[in-house]
């Protein structure tokens, strides 16, 4: 039972792992939510935190899904901090706690563009972003790009040195619109060291990627 990789997490995992993800989205699926977990437990295990606030926003922080490519997409953290809320309550959680695991699904995405206040929700922000750099960000990069019906880069100008950059259209100009960015916005001292070396790898990947293209 896949509940059962969240542990020391687990019937919480089992509980929430239903509500987690919806639609068909592969990039973020089930395995996605395990990924940010284990970065998210491995911050918190130096920065600190409430845990069941941290796990429950991290299994609940894409309960709703809304494509890269949508017009309300701005709006899908605060979509899943609704949802989230609603499950809590009905759960009988304190309101304290539905609050803070709402603001930290609210605060943990890109394109909602707002700031994290509470540090349960400064680990959710880099422990999702981490997912987005490294290997496993050039992967997800690429299956969006494939999803999305963009290119995987311009044959004529791979690195666009006489052409603006167009993630919509090449999935390899997300490193630079995107990707490469993330970095130096983490938000704990933990997450700023993991990232510094998934940064490295993904810089390493597109050096080798231009070689072999």
């Amino acid at each position: 039972m896949l509940s059962s990789a969240f542990a020391p997490c687990q019937d919480l995992a089992k509980w929430l792992l239903p509500y987690a993800t919806s639609g068909d989205d592969g990039s973020h699926d089930a395995a996605h939510i395990l990924r940010v977990f284990k970065n998210a437990m491995r911050i918190h295990a130096t920065e600190g935190g409430e845990q069941d606030v941290l796990v429950s926003a991290v299994l609940l922080h894409d309960c709703v899904s809304v494509e890269k490519n949508a017009p309300q997409r701005d709006q899908a953290s605060r979509l899943a901090a609704e949802k989230a809320a609603t499950i809590l309550s009905e759960a009988g959680w304190p309101a304290a706690k539905i609050d803070a695991v709402a603001h930290a699904i609210l605060t943990h995405s890109f394109s909602a563009n707002i700031e994290p206040q509470t540090l349960e929700a400064k680990i959710l922000q880099d422990a999702d972003r981490l997912d987005a750099i490294g290997m496993v960000g050039a992967a997800r990069c690429f299956y969006i790009g494939g999803r999305m019906g963009s290119s995987l880069y311009d044959p004529a100008d791979p690195s666009a040195k006489n052409r603006p950059l167009d993630d919509k259209r090449y999935a390899i100009d997300h490193f630079e619109t995107k990707l490469f960015r993330l970095a130096d916005g983490f938000k704990t001292e933990t997450g700023q060291a993991l990232a510094r070396e998934r940064h490295q790898r993904l810089q390493h990947f597109l050096t080798l990627f231009l070689d072999e293209i």
